[in-house]
């Protein structure tokens, strides 16, 4: 009798143990489609490839690109495809801002003194991101994953900077943007809603470069995008 009390019993503890590990919105993994609103912080540059104008090389030592920080907020649409992976569409708008320093010869200071050390580029964004989402198993309230995309962004305030021909004190950029990424987060399913936190890095395909005979742009042979977000998102 004993013995199946203890049976019992352990079968009972069992029983709780995996009841504890799957906790709150047991069943929300199981959906077909949910949505949700993802909002962060950024962080961009650019990235440079100098210019091999050797003209140009004897006034520019060098360019270099510096972190900027910026705003994220995107709906979320995530349709599953199986108990690992899911199918994300981020439809957003992102604003950046970029910051590229001018390194100039000593000699080309002396008799240029107005010669600007640094620009800030701004843009805004609206961006149209495919994810794939990798989900490790469960525990509890907590499940970590990785994601792995590729974008599509609309740079809204290129369009006033291209038709602008006339002003040499912006960098000009092409209005489109291709990108990848990838991220690495993980969901706290509360009581009500599931939270993540969520930490992606994107790499621009494409030159945004604008040709133009400023010595600002001739600078550069190639300028592409590279971000670093930190998101917040809850999903319902």
């Amino acid at each position: 009798m004993k013995k199946h009390i203890l049976f019992l019993s352990f079968l009972s503890f069992l029983s709780f143990n995996s009841t504890a590990q799957i906790g709150n919105l047991g069943q929300f993994d199981s959906r077909l489609l949910h949505y949700g609103i993802q909002v962060g912080y950024t962080n961009s540059k650019f990235d440079l490839e100098f210019s091999d104008d050797e003209q140009l090389r004897q006034t520019l030592q060098g360019t270099t690109s510096y972190f900027a920080p910026g705003f994220h907020i995107a709906v979320i649409g995530d349709l599953r495809l199986n108990d690992w992976f899911n199918l994300r569409l981020l439809p957003g708008v992102t604003l950046v801002t970029r910051e590229v320093s001018y390194s100039w010869e000593p000699s080309y200071l002396e008799t240029h003194r107005l010669a600007e050390l640094k620009r800030n580029v701004e843009s805004v964004y609206g961006d149209l991101p495919l994810e794939l989402k990798f989900r490790a198993v469960r525990y509890n309230n907590f499940r970590p994953y990785i994601t792995a995309g590729i974008s599509y962004g609309f740079d809204f305030a290129s369009l006033r900077k291209n038709r602008n021909r006339t002003d040499q004190s912006i960098i000009r950029l092409e209005p489109h943007d291709f990108r990848y990424s990838l991220g690495l987060g993980f969901d706290v399913f509360l009581r009500y809603v599931k939270f993540a936190i969520d930490l992606k890095m994107t790499f621009g395909l494409v030159d945004l470069k604008v040709e133009d005979p400023d010595v600002y742009i001739r600078a550069f042979d190639n300028l592409s995008s590279r971000t670093f977000m930190l998101s917040f998102t809850f999903e319902g």
